[in-house]
């Protein structure tokens, strides 16, 4: 337990905090690089694109369902068991990928690497950090953790791309899964421990089925649901078929990689960022600029001709707003509901943004199939990300009653 006169910044928060961020960040980072391996597949298997983005169609909605059974679960049992679970789908899911088969791609690279990332992600670890930290430093540490765990992006893209190039596309897959076997490894780091005792609030006590019900009657929260369902559009149709538009667009693999990458690194400045704006703008302001950045940086990049230079500025933009909506929602859901259900109810928003993303993945697939072309992808893109943006304006202020009375 931490001591009650160390100060907001525990040790088993500080130590939580680098495990969780040293795990999402190997999350992130490995499934964010599986766009990589769509041209070598296609290339040396008899899967077509659209088979690849139905897969990681599939992965994005079991991560979105099971998102609501694994932040359960880390709410009750806490996140090592979980994380230790997950980590063990998570090998299981890369090593039947890498045998090149339909049925492979669809239960390994689909449906175990969804449960994995779902038990290795936001919402079981910003629970972790939500519990440990007290009220006046929950932001910062959520804000650093989001931004932490983007740079594994950066790291593992270019270095799966390299093994790729230098070996065979199962050979990475093979260095990526010993890669998802260390997270079981970094829940050693966990502590456990409080910030507030729980009899401060009833509607502190864990209880999923009473904070779903609570939530769903919370205006706020129903809006940023339906719009949180852009987000995962946007970011999927981009992470799973960036690295194969600019390759159709004559642009060399690397720079796909690359791309992959600098969205990584981005995302830990822009992260930041966005948790400071928060705390001035409200997070429902700061979650609908987001969209309209977000959407204006795709209209941009469609209209321009494709070349190196405006891909990686576009992958700066996007790497800039990608994680960027982690703080305003987690703020959202902690100022409006508390942290002790944080999984649970992350869980249930988050469902909406894998319905999203598994449209975005398996809708950018079949666009390529129909046409030959990414362009009705694109102009979705603009399309839906631009309701979410006027449709977030509409949700209440966010002023955070419960959490000024503590």
């Amino acid at each position: 337990m931490p001591n009650p006169h160390a100060g907001p910044w525990t040790p088993a928060l500080i130590l939580s905090l680098v495990a969780a961020g040293t795990i999402l960040s190997l999350s992130m980072g490995l499934r964010q690089s599986l766009g990589l391996f769509m041209e070598p597949m296609v290339r040396g298997t008899g899967i077509t694109v659209a088979t690849f983005g139905f897969a990681m169609a599939i992965q994005n909605l079991a991560w979105g369902i099971g998102q609501p059974f694994m932040g359960a679960l880390c709410d009750r049992f806490g996140g090592r068991i979980v994380v230790v679970i997950a980590s063990a789908l998570y090998c299981a899911g890369l090593y039947l990928t890498a045998t090149g088969s339909h049925i492979g791609l669809y239960l390994g690279g689909g449906l175990l690497i969804g449960l994995a990332v779902a038990g290795t992600s936001h919402g079981v670890l910003v629970g972790i950090v939500s519990r440990l930290a007290t009220p006046a430093v929950r932001a910062t540490a959520i804000s650093i953790l989001a931004a932490v765990g983007s740079l594994g992006t950066f790291i593992i893209a270019p270095v799966a791309q390299t093994a790729i190039d230098g070996w065979s596309w199962q050979v990475s897959l093979g260095g990526l899964a010993l890669l998802a076997a260390s997270m079981a490894a970094v829940t050693l780091l966990f502590r456990r421990g409080k910030a507030e005792p729980p009899a401060t609030a009833p509607s502190q006590q864990v209880d999923a089925r009473r904070a779903i019900a609570e939530a769903l009657a919370n205006r706020t929260f129903v809006i940023t649901t339906v719009a949180f369902f852009a987000c995962g559009f946007q970011l999927i149709f981009i992470a799973t078929h960036l690295p194969n538009f600019v390759g159709i667009c004559g642009l060399p693999p690397s720079v796909g990689a690359q791309a992959i990458a600098l969205i990584g690194i981005c995302n830990a400045v822009g992260t930041l960022v966005a948790g400071y704006l928060c705390q001035r703008w409200g997070n429902r302001n700061v979650l609908a600029l987001i969209y309209l950045l977000r959407t204006a940086s795709i209209a941009v990049f469609f209209a321009l001709p494709v070349s190196i230079e405006t891909t990686l500025l576009f992958a700066a933009a996007m790497g800039f707003l990608w994680l960027s909506v982690v703080p305003p929602v987690s703020g959202l859901i902690n100022g409006l509901f508390g942290p002790a259900n944080f999984g649970t109810l992350f869980g249930v928003m988050f469902l909406s943004h894998q319905v999203g993303a598994f449209l975005g993945a398996w809708l950018g697939g079949l666009s390529y199939q129909w046409s030959g072309s990414y362009s009705i992808g694109w102009i979705s893109l603009v399309i839906v990300g631009t309701l979410a943006a006027l449709l977030q304006l509409t949700a209440d202020g966010d002023r955070e009653p419960r959490l000024q009375t503590q």
